[in-house]
C-alpha cells in the first residue's frame, strides 16, 4: 500500500510539472479529481519528490511557466475525498457548493512559497526581474479571484450578470470612442473619425520625427517620414471619411505600430513637450497670418465691382445717351404724404432693382408706393436708364443724383468736411498707416470705398431731402422684402424718430460693443449695456425728426469725434448716438440680418421675416456670397433681361 502511494505521488507531481495553470478554479479542480489516492497507510516515501508528512499532508513542486519553482501543501485526506467524490458522481457531475467546499479546502493549506530555483536549458532566455515580479502580483490576483468565486453563490452570480448588463446598456464614453472605426458615426457618409484619428497621427509623427533626427536615430526618422508620407497620400483632399483612399485604415494602423515604436524608445516626456510647444506657437503664428491675409482677400473682394455689374453698367449708361425719346416722369406723387414712400441710397443698379422689384410685388397697393432713390453722378445715367426701360408695375420711381443736393456741402455737413480733410486722406490712402491693409488692422473693412461716399451718411439727413414727407422707410440695397411693407406705416412709435429691429441677444451688440466708453463724453451720456439696433430697414418719423433736431444732434457728435476716439468707424455706430433713447423697437420678424456673414441663419427665422438683410461682406451678387442664402435674391433678378444676359451669361 506504501509502494502505491509513493507511485500516485510520483505520478501526480509528473503530471504538474509541465501542467499551465488556468484562471478559472474550476478547470483546476475538475483536473485533480482525475486522480486517485489511495488513503490508507501513514507512511511515507522519502525517494519521491512529493511528499506527505506525519499530519497527511504532501508537498508537491511544479514549474510556472516563467520557469520558476513552486511548491504548495496539500491534505492528504482531501486528496481522498477528490478521488471518492469522482467515483460517486458518475458523470462527474457535482454541486456548485460541494465544489467550493472542496476547492477552499485545497486553497486554504496552499503555502505560497515561491523558490528563486529556475531552470535554463543552453537555449533559454534569462527572466527579467520586473517582468517575473509583474507575473508574482498576476499569480496572487488570481489567487484571490479564485477564493472569490468559489464562494459566490448561483443567486450573487446572476445578480453581477444583470449589473454588468446594466453597465453596459448604460454606458458612454465619448473620449474613448472617439476615433474607433466602428462607431454608428462611421457609417455616415459625412464621418470625420477616421479622417481626424489620421490626421492626429501625422502630427505626432512629425513630432517625433523631428526629436528621432536631433538625436541621430536616422532609422525611425526615415520609418516615421515613410508613415507620414503614406498617410498624406491616403488622405488627400478629403474632407470625410468616405472620401479618403481604400488603404486609409491599413496605413492608419501602420503608423500606429510606427508611433508606438516611437513612443517605447522616447521616454523623455520634457523634449516632446518643448517640441509641441515649439509647434503650437508656430501654428498660432500662422493662423494669424493667415487671418490677416484672409481679411485683406474678402475686405478687397467685396469693395471689388465684378465684371458683370461693371458691363451692366456699362451699358446701360451708353444706352442713356444715346437715347433718342423724351423722358417722362410723373411727379405728382414724390410728395403726397398720404403715399408710402421708401428711400434707397446706392450706387448698384442691380441690387436696387431687386429692393424695388421685391417691394412692388409684395405689395398689396402698389401704386401707393413710391421709390425714392438717390445715386451718384457716375451711376446716374445707369440707374436712371434701368427704371426707365423696367420701371415696376404701377409704382412710382424717382432717380435722383446726390451730387445736385447743393445744400449738401462741407460747410454744413460736418462729415463732408472730415472726408476732404487731409488728415483722413492719409488715414485711407496711406499705405504705411496703422490701418493700412498689410497691418492687419481691426478697422480694415471699414476702409471700404463706400465708407468715404456721402451715400453712407445721406440717411442723417433725412428731412432735408424729403421736406414734405411726413414718414418715410429706409431701406438698404442689400435687403430683399418678403412681405407687405405697408403696415409699418401705421405702427405707433408712441414720440419716437426711429422705429428699427433691436439686435442685442446676451452681451453681444450692446452699445459698449461700438462706443469708447473709456472716454468721459461717452461713459457720461450713455449706458454701456443699452441694447444696440441694425440699419437696413427703419421707419423714420420726420415731424419728429425736426422737431428734436436730429440732424443738429448728429453734427454735434460728428464734430466732437473729428479724432475718430469716440466710436468704432461706420455709420452706425454714430446712428446709436443720434437716436439714443429715441428708437422705437420693432418686431423682430419684421428685419432679420447676418446672410452676408453668419451661415447658421436659422431658417425659420428667414422664411418668417419681412425683410431679409444681408448685411457683411458676402453679399448676394458676390463671388463670395453664401449659396444657400442667395436664392433668395436671385428670385427677383430678371435673368431673361437683355442686358442681364449680355453682361451676365456671356461673362
Amino acid at each position: 500500500m506504501e509502494f502505491n502511494r509513493s507511485i500516485s505521488i510520483l505520478f501526480f507531481f509528473l503530471l504538474f510539472q509541465g501542467m499551465i495553470v488556468v484562471s478559472s478554479a474550476k478547470s483546476e479542480f475538475s483536473f485533480l479529481r482525475k486522480f486517485s489516492f489511495s488513503n490508507s497507510g501513514d507512511g511515507h516515501d522519502r525517494n519521491c519528490r512529493g511528499c506527505h508528512d506525519e499530519q497527511g499532508s504532501i508537498t508537491v513542486a511544479y514549474t510556472d511557466p516563467s520557469g520558476a519553482i513552486r511548491t504548495f501543501k496539500m491534505n492528504f485526506n482531501e486528496l481522498s475525498s477528490l478521488n471518492q467524490t469522482e467515483e460517486t458522481a458518475g458523470l462527474g457531475v457535482t454541486s456548485n457548493e460541494q465544489l467550493g467546499n472542496r476547492s477552499e479546502l485545497s486553497l486554504t493549506n496552499r503555502s505560497e512559497t515561491v523558490d528563486q530555483i529556475r531552470f535554463q536549458d543552453q537555449n533559454a532566455k534569462p527572466i527579467d526581474p520586473i517582468q517575473h515580479k509583474r507575473e508574482l502580483l498576476r499569480q496572487k490576483r488570481r489567487e484571490r479571484r479564485k477564493m472569490h468565486l468559489i464562494h459566490m453563490t448561483q443567486e450573487n452570480e446572476l445578480e453581477i450578470q444583470d449589473a454588468a448588463i446594466n453597465r453596459t446598456k448604460n454606458f458612454v464614453n465619448k473620449a474613448q470612442d472617439r476615433y474607433s472605426i466602428w462607431r454608428v458615426e462611421y457609417q455616415n457618409p459625412m464621418s470625420t473619425s477616421v479622417l481626424k484619428l489620421m490626421k492626429d497621427q501625422i502630427i505626432m509623427a512629425k513630432i517625433y520625427a523631428s526629436i528621432f533626427f536631433s538625436k541621430k536615430e536616422l532609422d525611425l526618422y526615415q520609418l516615421l517620414i515613410m508613415r507620414i508620407k503614406e498617410s498624406q497620400d491616403a488622405i488627400g483632399d478629403a474632407s470625410s471619411d468616405n472620401e479618403l483612399h481604400e488603404s486609409a485604415l491599413a496605413r492608419a494602423k501602420a503608423m500606429g505600430h510606427a508611433l508606438t515604436s516611437a513612443k517605447d524608445k522616447l521616454h523623455q516626456s520634457e523634449e516632446i513637450e518643448r517640441k509641441i510647444r515649439a509647434m503650437l506657437q508656430l501654428s498660432e503664428e500662422n493662423i494669424n497670418t493667415a487671418k490677416k491675409q484672409n481679411t485683406f482677400l474678402v475686405q478687397h473682394a467685396a469693395k471689388t465691382v465684378p465684371k458683370p455689374l461693371h458691363c451692366l453698367h456699362l451699358q446701360l449708361t451708353n444706352d442713356y445717351y444715346n437715347y433718342k425719346e423724351g423722358i417722362f416722369e410723373d411727379k405728382s406723387k414724390l410728395e403726397d404724404a398720404s403715399l408710402y414712400h421708401y428711400a434707397i441710397f446706392s450706387d448698384n443698379v442691380l441690387a436696387t432693382s431687386v429692393v424695388v422689384n421685391s417691394t412692388a410685388m409684395h405689395a398689396t397697393e402698389p401704386h401707393k408706393h413710391i421709390f425714392h432713390i438717390v445715386t451718384d453722378r457716375l451711376n446716374f445715367p445707369a440707374m436712371k436708364m434701368w427704371f426707365m426701360m423696367h420701371p415696376p408695375s404701377h409704382a412710382t420711381i424717382n432717380v435722383q443724383n446726390i451730387d445736385e443736393f447743393k445744400w449738401l456741402n462741407s460747410s454744413y455737413c460736418s462729415v463732408l468736411r472730415q472726408l476732404e480733410s487731409a488728415q483722413i486722406k492719409e488715414y485711407y490712402f496711406k499705405f504705411n498707416h496703422p490701418s493700412s491693409l498689410s497691418a492687419g488692422h481691426e478697422n480694415l473693412k471699414y476702409r471700404n470705398p463706400k465708407y468715404l461716399s456721402m451715400l453712407n451718411h445721406l440717411r442723417f439727413y433725412m428731412p432735408e431731402v424729403y421736406p414734405k414727407l411726413d414718414k418715410i422707410l429706409f431701406l438698404d440695397d442689400d435687403v430683399v422684402i418678403q412681405r407687405d411693407l405697408t403696415p409699418l406705416f401705421s405702427v405707433n412709435m408712441k414720440g419716437m424718430v426711429n422705429g428699427a429691429v433691436e439686435t442685442c441677444k446676451e452681451s453681444f451688440h450692446r452699445f459698449d460693443t461700438y462706443l469708447n466708453f473709456s472716454h468721459p463724453k461717452i461713459s457720461k451720456n450713455f449706458d454701456p449695456r443699452a441694447c444696440g439696433w441694425a440699419f437696413g430697414m427703419n421707419l423714420f418719423d420726420l415731424k419728429e425728426w425736426k422737431k428734436r433736431n436730429i440732424t443738429g444732434i448728429y453734427h454735434y457728435w460728428q464734430d466732437l469725434n473729428e479724432d475718430r476716439k469716440l466710436w468704432k468707424l461706420g455709420s452706425l455706430p454714430p446712428g446709436l448716438i443720434t437716436f439714443y433713447n429715441l428708437t422705437y423697437p420693432l418686431d423682430r420678424n419684421w428685419h432679420v440680418l447676418g446672410l452676408g456673414y453668419d451661415p447658421a441663419v436659422d431658417p425659420k427665422e428667414i422664411e418668417s421675416a419681412a425683410v431679409v438683410h444681408y448685411n457683411g461682406n458676402y453679399k448676394p451678387w458676390l463671388d463670395l456670397a453664401i449659396g444657400k442664402y442667395k436664392q433668395y435674391w436671385s428670385n427677383h433678378v430678371k435673368f431673361d433681361n437683355p442686358y442681364i444676359q449680355h453682361c451676365f451669361m456671356n461673362d
